[in-house]
């Protein structure tokens, strides 16, 4: 059985990488950051849409890279999903090369944050006021695409916790559903 991608999505400002950095601790294995963050934190002027499929490829040269390194899970903070609703809700449609590359990768779980922390100013940072937004149109996406995901809850150990058990849960019954079924 290979690695298991478990995916952590949400609105800016939910807790998402520093999530990650807890499950890669609890589970002894590797985490992606958010490619994008490196990539703004080197750009001089505004990002353009162009600049959307950049990020897309090295998350996912990122993603690749730690895979080779990951104990059972790799957790990822972010994916494509988050480039495709930024580019669609900022320019209306998405690079066709960030849809195909979204159709073709998959992941085992997904978490998704809720925003129920409080939002913290970040220069990278764009809508403060729509996390609401946000947070309806990923889970929109990810029901839509029937992908297998929880909503992360509460504040600090309550929200790693929750994250936690719904890992646990998720991943132990699929183990059930395998034992279970007839070799």
């Amino acid at each position: 059985m290979g690695i298991k991608r478990i995916v952590v999505l949400g609105p800016e400002s939910t807790g998402k990488s520093e999530l990650c950095q807890h499950l890669a601790r609890h589970y002894d294995t590797e985490w992606v950051p958010e490619y994008a963050r490196f990539y703004l934190d080197r750009l001089t002027g505004e990002y353009q849409q162009s600049d959307l499929k950049s990020m897309a490829e090295g998350q996912l040269s990122w993603e690749d890279e730690k895979a080779e390194y990951a104990n059972e899970y790799l957790i990822c903070d972010t994916n494509l999903i988050v480039i495709k609703i930024w580019s669609d809700h900022k320019y209306g449609n998405t690079d066709e090369w960030i849809e195909k590359e979204l159709a073709n990768r998959s992941y085992d779980f997904y978490l998704l944050n809720n925003i129920d922390i409080p939002w913290m100013p970040d220069p990278q940072r764009e809508h403060p006021k729509m996390r609401k937004h946000f947070f309806d149109i990923f889970k929109s996406y990810l029901e839509e695409h029937n992908l297998p995901h929880a909503i992360v809850s509460g504040i600090e150990g309550e929200r790693k916790n929750c994250a936690v058990d719904a890992v646990s849960t998720f991943f132990s019954k699929g183990e059930e559903d395998t034992r279970s079924s007839p070799a």
